[in-house]
């Protein structure tokens, strides 16, 4: 089964919500409001799942907000 989002793919990419909360430093009801979208990633953990999985998921993608700090040239 394809993830819906990113985060369910990084959830899949840990193997589960509590291992995913474990590698970044999280708590698990934090990994499951992302994946429910009742939450955004913040910008600290995005950038540290970036470089932990080295470069699978971008931080761009698990924090959108971060889209906007991106040169525009």
């Amino acid at each position: 089964m394809k993830p819906n989002n990113p985060y369910e793919a990084l959830v899949s990419y840990f193997g589960n919500q509590h291992k995913t909360a474990e590698a970044l430093g999280c708590s698990q009801p934090g990994v499951w409001k992302w994946v429910q979208g009742k939450a955004n990633m913040s910008a600290a953990l995005a950038l540290k799942a970036e470089r932990i999985t080295n470069g699978e998921f971008k931080a761009v993608d698990l924090c959108p907000a971060l889209a906007s700090l991106e040169a525009t040239d």
